[in-house]
């Protein structure tokens, strides 16, 4: 294998209350051409074993499946900082409670319909409003994923420069998945976990097997590997992989494959289309 033409790919299924029963999940591999080889899938069931390992020495590009901003709108009706570290640093500052209070009382004075305030991201991506609190929570784990990032001095490519050998990008395994199918494929509830979403995984599995499916990335990854994501009915570590292909497909493209002008409050999502998109 050349490894001039070979790069490290990570793809993260985050959390934002890491424990042993649901780690953060990173997937290791290295993408050669439209190949991604999914060698190990590592858990991270703390804060200290998730940082250790954001702080170790590149050369990697990973897709974080956790939105790195928040929607302009809502920032500035705050009052909060316009530039992302800046936001970031002001974010860390409040716990939990508060954040969901000043959300919250933001969407109590909305009308019906239109509580959130969305980034424009968000409707390419297909994901939720990265302020919203509860189901998913993904408000949360914007608080706790970006002051990692800031602290780790990694690049969060179109908001941040820090280290060029360790590139963060914004991934959303859902929508790597919708390329192949919009059915559901994974449920926290075990009594949700029923035969016609392990078809659903084996599906979207087969299709990143073959490339066939628009990012065009061919997954190989080893049979043990393949069972456990195949079995795994909360797909926490499928959804690694899904960003790890994100990832990956970032990789062959200029700037990631994001527009050239990102907002800093509001980052971007790998992979969701914009008018720049070649």
């Amino acid at each position: 294998m050349d490894t001039l033409h070979v790069m490290h790919i990570v793809g993260i299924d985050f959390t934002s209350a890491p424990r042993r029963a649901k780690p953060i999940t990173v997937a290791h591999g290295e993408v050669e051409g439209n190949v991604l080889r999914i060698d190990r899938i590592a858990p991270h069931p703390d804060w200290a074993s998730y940082e250790a390992w954001l702080a170790q020495p590149g050369p990697w590009i990973g897709a974080f499946d956790f939105p790195f901003g928040l929607s302009r709108e809502l920032v500035e009706h705050l009052g909060w900082p316009l530039r992302w570290a800046e936001l970031v640093r002001h974010c860390a500052t409040i716990d939990r409670a508060e954040l969901r209070a000043t959300f919250k009382a933001f969407c109590d004075a909305r009308p019906v319909g239109n509580k959130f305030a969305h980034r424009v991201t968000d409707g390419p991506a297909g994901s939720s409003p990265s302020m919203k609190w509860v189901n998913p929570p993904v408000a949360y784990m914007f608080h706790e994923g970006t002051r990692r990032l800031l602290d780790a001095g990694v690049t969060v490519v179109g908001l941040h420069q820090g280290d060029p050998q360790r590139i963060a990008l914004e991934g959303y395994p859902g929508l790597v998945a919708r390329l192949v199918t919009r059915a559901s494929y994974k449920s926290d509830e075990r009594a949700k976990q029923t035969p016609e979403r392990r078809a659903t995984r084996a599906a979207i599995l087969e299709a990143l097997e073959k490339g066939r499916h628009p990012m065009g990335i061919t997954l190989r990854i080893k049979r043990a590997m393949r069972t456990q994501l195949l079995e795994d009915g909360t797909a926490d570590w499928l959804d690694a992989v899904l960003c790890a292909v994100a990832a990956a497909w970032a990789a062959q493209r200029p700037h990631f494959g994001l527009p050239l002008q990102i907002d800093p409050v509001e980052g971007w999502t790998a992979g969701a289309v914009h008018d720049g998109l070649l």
